[in-house]
């Protein structure tokens, strides 16, 4: 029995090698093997112990080779990156921290809650939510800058992003870096006689003759376009950039060129005429334009001071003051008549500036040495270029072909007597502007791009310059004929010898007067 048992064992230990040499085969898809899988499994049976094992054995068996998987796939696979609308909500985040001890504080913003609600009832707005985000982003720009004063401008559209925009006035004897400080000495010519006189001796080509227009200076801060400091950013939360000054010249050159905000204050302007800056540059001339054709107020509601009351001339009034005696004017006549709303910012001249400067003037030395041209200048002096003066009614805007400029309303029939007037500008197309009662405000939401009409027509280039004239020291001659040259020889030995007579005979007088 011992004998014939012994080949029966050996037979199962052989059978036993092989089977589990089979299990211990690797797959090729998933290099597992079902021997270790099998003790994987039931390990975490003995482990867990459910109930109804039999049941959800399969869903064992999936977990434990998913849980195998993962470790490979995190190896192989890049972590993806976080959505920028995570990024954005972390930036956010630090909005709503709580800064301790400014809630006594007096703030220089005004109360944005407040004024998205009557906007929302104008019909525009940011939504609640986004209003109290951008209210706390212009409470981090008031906490980081010294500004008196701080409201929401409006906001402008872009292809990739957008610009939320902040009007500010910093405090007394307080004021940012002047941005344009570099790019105003780049552009300053340099003063260089010496070579200038040596180029004038060796250059003997023909030159031209064109001057370029004087530069119109740009306007001081505090003063005209460059009243206010503005801040943009193109979400709450993100950081504020400081927008530069504004030049006459690149108001003269946005008069011109019509194009969308990109989102990227670096982009360059490519356009005709050109630009001379970048986005920033022409978001900040758009800004300037904007305000100043459609920031209004209810009339009364400013008036000139003591001392600008007593100037004789109205165009060189500049500043207002609030008047505290204003009681405010009935929402249905602010809404039905145009008389009652007025401009509060100066009216942008053609010459690129809110108050004009005479090019022609010339420093006292340039008069001493150019006395003799002093009855020619006064003959040519420029009449001097006076817009539309402060707190001139919307009544007397100019319309826009067969439109009216402006378009009033009442926020609602219905319950008329907690209505507010609501005024929109058809010129610049996403302006608005609100009243009730010494309550108003304005805010601009849109492209940036004024109402160009029934068609728009690009600028032509300018007509080329005229070729130099023509002279005989630069024309170039016909070689002469034979017959040419021997008459002109001809011709110069007998004025030779006539001359040479005319010196004889000049020399016998001499020897008969001796």
């Amino acid at each position: 029995m011992e004998s014939e048992g012994a080949p029966l064992n050996n037979q199962r230990e052989q059978t036993s090698i092989c089977f589990k040499a089979f299990m211990l085969k690797n797959s090729t898809k998933s290099n597992l093997n079902l021997y270790d899988h099998f003790a994987r499994v039931l390990t975490k049976v003995m482990d867990e112990r459910p109930e109804n094992v039999v049941d959800v054995i399969e869903d064992m068996s999936h977990e434990v080779k998913r849980g195998l998987l993962l470790d490979k796939q995190s190896t192989l696979r890049d972590i993806p990156p976080s959505p920028a609308a995570q990024l954005l909500a972390e930036q956010q985040m630090l909005l709503f921290s709580r800064g301790g001890g400014d809630q006594e504080v007096e703030t220089p913003l005004p109360n944005v809650s407040e004024v998205g609600f009557l906007l929302e009832q104008a019909g525009v707005g940011l939504g609640r939510e986004e209003t109290l985000r951008v209210f706390l982003a212009l409470k981090q720009l008031v906490n980081s800058q010294p500004l008196a004063r701080c409201r929401l401008w409006g906001k402008i559209l872009g292809t990739e992003g957008n610009y939320l925009v902040a009007e500010g006035e910093y405090r007394d004897e307080e004021e940012g870096i002047d941005e344009e400080t570099a790019e105003d000495a780049e552009g300053e010519p340099q003063d260089d006689d010496e070579e200038a006189e040596v180029v004038e001796v060796i250059d003997t080509l023909p030159r031209s003759t064109f001057k370029p227009p004087p530069v119109v200076p740009k306007e001081d801060n505090r003063t005209g376009v460059n009243k206010f400091t503005y801040f943009v950013c193109r979400e709450s939360g993100l950081r504020w950039m400081r927008l530069p000054t504004v030049t006459p010249t690149q108001i003269t050159a946005a008069r011109h060129i019509r194009k969308f905000f990109t989102g990227r204050l670096d982009a360059p302007i490519v356009s005709y005429p050109p630009f001379p800056g970048n986005e920033a540059n022409y978001l900040r001339a758009q800004i300037a334009r904007i305000s100043a054709g459609t920031q209004v107020s209810p009339l009364g509601f400013y008036q000139f001071g003591e001392e600008e009351g007593e100037e004789e001339d109205e165009g060189a009034r500049h500043s207002f003051e609030e008047n505290p005696d204003f009681e405010g004017i009935p929402v249905p006549e602010m809404a039905e008549s145009l008389s009652t709303w007025v401009h509060h910012v100066q009216h942008i001249l053609q010459q690129g500036r809110c108050v004009w400067v005479n090019l022609a003037d010339k420093p006292e030395d340039d008069f001493e040495e150019e006395a003799d041209e002093e009855v020619k200048e006064e003959a040519d002096e420029p009449e001097p270029e006076v817009g539309p003066p402060l707190l001139t009614p919307l009544s007397e805007d100019a319309e826009i072909t067969t439109s009216p400029p402006w378009s009033a309303k009442m926020s609602s029939t219905l319950i008329s007597q907690f209505a507010i007037a609501v005024l929109r500008s058809n010129l610049w197309p996403g302006a608005y502007a609100y009243a009730s009662g010494k309550k108003f405000e304005n805010i601009y939401f849109g492209w940036g791009l004024k109402f160009a009409g029934e068609a728009y027509t690009p600028t032509f280039p300018t007509m080329p310059q005229r070729e130099y004239t023509s002279g005989p020291e630069i024309t170039e001659a016909l070689d002469p004929s034979l017959e040419e040259e021997q008459a002109l020889k001809a011709a110069m030995e007998e004025q030779k010898a006539a001359q040479d007579e005319t010196e004889g005979l000049g020399g016998d007088e001499e020897e008969d007067d001796d």
